[in-house]
């Protein structure tokens, strides 16, 4: 008696912590009980097969109701993007203990656990990336000129454009910090006969690339190594053009202007450097759930901070574009294609890791179509460059 007693004592203080996101109406059920939340008719019904503590849910609501979710103590009925997308629209409404979470809000910068973190998520294996990103394995925002553009072409365009932006010329050279598995060079090698240097520190993307430069017969001119951005001066290297996509959420707070300074010291006077980020509207350590199972030490800046460490490189801004929602769209065709090779993907992992990676992929997609988190895109040159056209890319 006792036990059922606690059980409903904790499924009452789960529910009314549940009652503060009231923007969109949604249905609580667990066992023989259910509780409307908010007004109207349900958007989406969470069923819980166990209560969650609500300790935990004041520690860390993103950390309690996604590990919930992955060991299938709840489940979503009816669209899980849909869902999130209502749900996560709230988020200023989570609870999070930072201090409690320390290890995982605020892990070393070093080299060393950097270069841990980032392998933890990259080289889970080739073949599994290969299952839902498109034949250009770009895992990064696409870009729709058309609403009926496929993935593949939304990653063909995106690619275009930073290359038209970056203004390139026959036998400029040409860095990629984090150049995953190298289609941007691949393509600043083919249409404009560069010489491009990739970097990484995924021994899974630079064994990939490797063997792309050698099947398409690009020796001449790519080169990639397996590298942290802030061994680049060391190399005495000078390049025309920088580009960096998808990788300063990495970087880490601490170490904003150490990225900058080390793009600085290895870019020719008067060069460009274009860099595609993740942002948000302020500083924000980030969320829980996603430091811990996804991006490990991952911390999206914001764009005046990135803005504001520039000025100290004589880095002059030419150019800031958002694609936000272009990110909100490449995420759903991810989601799409996950779910769409299941079957495969239940060969190489478990169910837990299987439901992560849903939520994962779903959750973002909320995040960016609600403006929770931004993609930006600046170009900039270091100190002034007389010689380029006045006007955007298109």
């Amino acid at each position: 008696m006792f036990e059922t007693l606690e059980e409903k004592a904790e499924e009452k203080a789960m529910v009314q912590f549940l009652e503060r996101f009231t923007d969109y109406p949604f249905l609580v059920r667990f066992k023989n009980s259910e509780y409307p939340i908010g007004e109207g008719k349900p958007t989406f019904t969470v069923n819980f097969k166990k209560t969650i503590p609500l300790a935990e849910l004041l520690k860390s609501t993103s950390l309690a109701l996604g590990e919930a979710y992955m060991r299938g103590d709840l489940d979503i009925e009816g669209n899980l993007y849909e869902a999130l997308d209502h749900f996560l629209g709230q988020m200023s409404k989570f609870s999070t203990n930072e201090s409690a979470l320390k290890k995982i809000m605020f892990s070393s910068t070093s080299k060393k656990n950097q270069e841990k973190e980032v392998t933890s998520h990259y080289d889970i294996g080739n073949d599994f990336y290969k299952l839902w990103l498109d034949e250009t394995m770009s895992y990064s925002c696409g870009y729709f000129i058309h609403d009926d553009d496929s993935l593949y072409q939304a990653q063909v365009n995106k690619v275009d454009y930073i290359l038209k932006k970056l203004h390139l010329e026959e036998g400029m050279s040409l860095l990629d910090i984090g150049c995953g598995w190298g289609f941007l060079l691949i393509e600043a090698a083919k249409k404009y006969k560069v010489h491009g240097t990739g970097i990484t520190l995924s021994h899974e993307q630079y064994t990939e690339f490797q063997k792309r430069i050698k099947d398409q017969g690009l020796e001449d001119y790519l080169t990639v190594e397996l590298m942290d951005y802030r061994d680049l001066p060391k190399h005495n290297y000078q390049f025309d053009r920088v580009v960096s996509v998808g990788m300063l959420e990495h970087v880490g707070r601490d170490n904003y202007q150490l990225f900058l300074d080390c793009v600085e010291k290895v870019l020719k006077p008067g060069g460009l450097f274009l860099l595609h980020f993740i942002s948000a509207l302020k500083e924000h350590p980030g969320d829980p759930w996603i430091k811990k199972y996804i991006f490990p030490g991952g911390t999206v800046p914001s764009l005046r901070e990135i803005l504001n460490h520039m000025a100290e490189d004589n880095f002059h801004t030419l150019d800031i574009e958002n694609l936000r929602l272009h990110y909100n769209k490449t995420l759903l065709h991810w989601e799409k294609n996950f779910r769409e090779n299941i079957e495969k993907e239940k060969t190489m992992f478990d169910e837990s890791f299987l439901r992560m990676w849903e939520l994962y992929l779903s959750a973002c997609a909320a995040t960016f179509h609600n403006g929770i988190i931004d993609l930006h895109q600046i170009l900039m040159t270091k100190g002034i460059n007389n010689d380029l056209p006045m006007t955007r890319w298109y």
